[in-house]
């Protein structure tokens, strides 16, 4: 049911879409029809493809990068108090920080890279995951750990047994909104220094004010996200949350 009322809710927005187009300048607003036509050319060529590529191994590779250090740096402030204390002003200034600065930053230090375009994903998406999951963190149910301790776990039972499930909800929640964030950071990062990807293309097309094109590299790179977290993130969310 809830498929069938989100393909609905699309059917309704391409409904409206193809609509406006047939009483707008089609330079300001192209039709349905003249994305899909722009999108089949440009995969047949292959630079469709090979953008969506390249951006998609971005967003993976920064994600997968903060997520881990988000997630360290999340469980030890949660744990320790004392590192609680030490960090947080830091932890709130990088999240406060803009990505744009981030990213120019980035550049200047490390020079037009592709290391640099990953660390300046990672360093704006690292603060949330960090804050999300040190919520996680200090909230562990204090019966569990009291049975650890009676039942002698050792340090890696505590964290398989204990850590770990009370932390996968928050886990996933950070993943989600990670995902969402990461992906526009990267096209702002590509748009900004990287020679490719979907970032790339939309700035190159932006210059020659091809609206279709960027009509057709937003829907489609929107799209994968979209499939991603139907595909993957939500289910792995009910399966952390089974037990609920």
């Amino acid at each position: 049911m809830a498929h069938a009322t989100r393909l609905l809710s699309a059917l309704l927005l391409l409904a409206a879409w193809w609509l406006a187009s047939r009483f707008t300048d089609l330079r300001t607003l192209p039709s349905p029809e003249a994305v899909a036509a722009f999108l089949l050319r440009e995969t047949q060529s292959g630079d469709l493809p090979r953008n969506v590529g390249i951006t998609l191994w971005r967003v993976a590779l920064s994600f997968l990068l903060a997520m881990a250090t988000g997630a360290a740096l999340g469980i030890l402030l949660g744990r320790a108090r004392m590192a609680d204390r030490l960090l947080d002003t830091p932890l709130l200034v990088l999240l406060n920080t803009p990505a744009l600065v981030i990213t120019v930053l980035a550049y200047i230090w490390l020079g037009l890279t592709e290391t640099a375009a990953i660390l300046a994903v990672a360093l704006n998406k690292m603060p949330n995951v960090a804050v999300i999951m040190r919520e996680g963190a200090r909230g562990l149910d204090p019966g569990l750990q009291e049975m650890a301790q009676a039942f002698r776990y050792d340090r890696r039972t505590w964290i398989r047994h204990v850590l770990l499930p009370q932390l996968e909800p928050f886990a996933v929640a950070a993943a989600r909104s990670g995902l969402s964030l990461a992906w526009k950071i990267v096209l702002v990062v590509e748009l900004l220094g990287r020679p490719n990807g979907v970032g790339y293309a939309i700035s190159y097309y932006f210059q020659l004010f091809d609206v279709t094109a960027l009509f057709g590299y937003s829907l489609v790179f929107s799209a994968v996200m979209l499939a991603i977290d139907a595909l993957l993130l939500q289910p792995l969310d009910t399966h952390v949350r089974r037990w609920r």
